[in-house]
């Protein structure tokens, strides 16, 4: 079973809170980085996490991961980069960790090898906002389950319920579901009309868990999403702690436990 369908199915047999995947770019805040957050992450106690493939033209995110981005590609940062940063991670790592990004670097790695090097790495699923759909199910989906490699499609407010019913039926692991029509770090919280939206989602009885993101920056904000899906995404405000940080692992484990509201003791126990 892919670790992430095994994660959410572990989460909803027990009594959980609600599951944090916490998203960062590759490559941020200095090249080698990567493996030094993703294992902070982990000790600090996200449940899944998901790594950003830098690209140049992020349309759908905020100034704040725009930068990470033109950031890590200064640094180098590219996807052979990353995949040679990522190998041997499952030595160590044991959440499920998504890459999450654009659809042209794929394209210019090439399909399959890049699902084969998911595959030979340890990545369990995917986040491409702009595959179209179609094009996934027609092309590429049998290159994704032959290397066990989950596709995530993600959902907004504008979503039609037919559509929302084509992505629950086509995608595995879980649904990426976007609080607003925003981009990311512009919102702030779960408003009324947020509320109805997942309400909405929630009727429409999914046979897929959902994962909340945009605007979850804390503790409140993460409770309060997890209440209406399985969980949240933290992708900006973590952004902000490593732009920050003057001790990053520290840091790390310190945002991780108190959006949990777990001391460090805790979660390392």
């Amino acid at each position: 079973m892919n670790r992430i369908t095994s994660l959410f199915k572990t989460a909803a047999e027990s009594d959980n809170d609600g599951l944090l995947n916490v998203y960062f770019t590759a490559g941020f805040p200095k090249l080698d980085d990567t493996i030094t957050v993703l294992t902070a992450l982990q000790d600090g106690g996200a449940d899944l996490v998901e790594i950003g493939m830098p690209y140049s033209d992020p349309v759908a995110d905020g100034e704040t991961i725009q930068h990470s981005n033109d950031v890590a590609l200064e640094n180098g940062m590219s996807v052979r980069i990353l995949f040679e940063q990522l190998q041997g991670m499952r030595d160590t790592i044991t959440v499920p960790v998504l890459l999450m990004g654009y659809i042209n670097p794929v394209l210019q790695f090439g399909i399959e090898a890049f699902c084969k090097k998911c595959a030979e790495v340890g990545v369990d699923g995917l986040i491409l906002p702009d595959m179209p759909m179609d094009v996934y199910e027609t092309e590429y989906k049998p290159l994704f389950d032959a290397y066990g490699i989950l596709n995530i499609f993600l959902v907004t407010p504008q979503t039609s319920e037919k559509r929302i019913r084509q992505i629950d039926e086509v995608g595995e692991g879980f649904i990426y579901t976007v609080s607003s029509a925003s981009v990311t770090g512009s919102q702030s919280g779960v408003s009324t009309n947020m509320e109805s939206y997942f309400e909405r989602l929630n009727d429409m009885q999914l046979k897929n868990p959902r994962l909340i993101g945009f605007g979850i920056k804390d503790h409140a904000t993460f409770s309060k999403a997890s209440q209406y899906a399985a969980g949240a995404i933290i992708g900006s405000a973590f952004i902000r702690v490593l732009m920050e940080s003057n001790d990053l692992v520290n840091d790390i484990k310190t945002f991780v436990s108190e959006v949990k509201n777990k001391p460090l003791t805790t979660v390392e126990a």
